[in-house]
């Protein structure tokens, strides 16, 4: 067989087969499951094949359930499906072998096992699910089919973050609570950048280094000018610069709460430059400096007069590389744009910008929420001129998402430091050093 046997009793069953079926199973108890939740399943089942019930249950469950609230549906139908099987037969509790008498019984010690209030549990938690929503027979593994006789009991949810259920959910559909939770949790991701030579240099061993005359003249003054000893040195590196450009017109409402709170994690914790525009620019640097977060949002609402207005795209690149970008600000930095693309400017003109945009800057990361849509092609004007001028281009929508976006902004480049074609006049702006 090319699949790990899941047990004596269970030879004939692959791992994915088990993970799919068991997965649609709870999906038909009521209990919501995605195929890549399945997927994970069938991975960890490959990679620790269970010898006992104990280990299944434990790999099912923290693969598959996400909040406490699961866990009496879940039980239920993990005894439905796997009571019986021969084996498993005869497994002890494994609170008796550790001493631990508190601790949640196995499934399928019914000797051991004790009921949760009914008032905390609901209706189908008890081991009776409704019979439209019966688990199906799993391949190969023999069940009673009697999902009345299934034990039920209150236990801790192992492994399983509380938060877990958010990751997946887009910013546009959070309950106000579960923004702010969000928010929280964004503040906290860790953002980095690729690393560039500064002008500073630091001694270093000679493989590799270029000698460092002054250093070696110095140190030859000690010795009566003989340079007995020869110093080499290395250009010190050092995080590029982070710069955001946050969008906060209308179009972007349901998500500027989050991506703002995610600016204040990256001032305070990657000292990025942080910028929104909608149909003007403002920055924010220093008003999302400020620890408190309610404080900080406060500011950069008052410091931004046309919040939720228009969008001005190009017009708000056009200030930011006149005002900053070409001043040092943009220069081999990281620029993040984030930003629907739905813009007032003409399609020319936003190209135009965004060309002089990656003349200057190290990466372009544009994250655009609108990208999570199965059917989303970038066919509005200003997302599709910017396009072309961007090394990644990622969604963000939810949590889960941002990972990419972090994954871009700490990548390093792929593409050739100058454009095709040459820069002319004031446009001569590299800066990708």
């Amino acid at each position: 067989m090319t699949e790990h046997a899941l047990g004596d009793g269970l030879a004939d069953v692959d791992a994915a087969a088990l993970a799919v079926a068991f997965s649609t199973a709870l999906r038909r108890a009521g209990l919501p499951n995605s195929p890549d939740r399945a997927a994970w399943l069938a991975q960890a089942l490959r990679i620790v094949p269970p010898a006992s019930r104990e280990p299944l249950y434990w790999t099912c469950r923290v693969a598959l359930v996400f909040s406490h609230e699961q866990l009496p549906v879940f039980d239920a139908v993990f005894s439905a499906a796997f009571d019986g099987t021969a084996a498993f037969d005869g497994m002890a509790d494994p609170a008796d072998t550790r001493g631990d008498a508190n601790s949640p019984p196995a499934i399928g010690a019914t000797e051991h096992t004790r009921a949760a209030p009914s008032e905390r549990r609901p209706a189908h938690a008890a081991g009776q699910l409704p019979a439209s929503r019966a688990p199906v027979a799993l391949p190969g593994i023999e069940s009673d089919g009697d999902e009345s006789n299934a034990p039920g009991f209150e236990a801790i949810l192992a492994m399983a973050s509380a938060d877990e259920h958010l990751h997946e959910k887009s910013f546009a559909e959070l309950t106000p609570e579960e923004t702010a939770r969000v928010r929280q949790l964004v503040r906290r991701i860790v953002l980095a950048t690729p690393e560039r030579r500064s002008r500073r240099t630091r001694q270093w061993a000679h493989s590799g280094a270029k000698l460092d005359l002054r250093r070696t003249i110095r140190a030859a003054r000690r010795t009566g000018g003989d340079a007995s000893t020869l110093v080499y040195a290395r250009r010190r590196p050092r995080p590029r610069r982070l710069v955001f450009l946050c969008d906060v017109s209308g179009s972007m409402e349901p998500y500027t709460q989050v991506f703002l709170s995610l600016l204040q994690g990256a001032v305070a914790g990657a000292q990025a430059e942080a910028f929104v525009f909608s149909t003007r620019l403002t920055r924010l640097t220093r008003q999302l400096s400020n620890r408190n977060a309610h404080e900080a949002l406060a500011l950069g609402a008052a410091a931004a007069p046309d919040w939720a207005g228009g969008t001005r795209l190009a017009e708000s690149l056009r200030h930011f590389i006149d005002g900053h970008g070409r001043r040092g600000l943009a220069r081999g930095a990281v620029i993040v744009v984030l930003s629907d693309g739905w813009a007032q400017d003409a399609p020319e003109l936003v190209g135009a910008q965004m060309a002089r945009l990656r003349r200057l800057a190290y990466r372009i990361v544009w994250v655009n929420p609108r990208k999570a849509g199965t059917d989303y092609q970038p066919l509005a004007g200003g997302m599709a001129a910017a396009l072309p001028y961007c090394d990644a281009f990622v969604s963000g929508h939810n949590y889960a998402a941002l990972a990419d976006a972090a994954t871009a902004i700490r990548a390093e480049r792929s593409r050739p430091a100058r454009m095709a074609g040459s820069a002319t006049g004031q446009d001569r702006e590299e800066g990708n050093d």
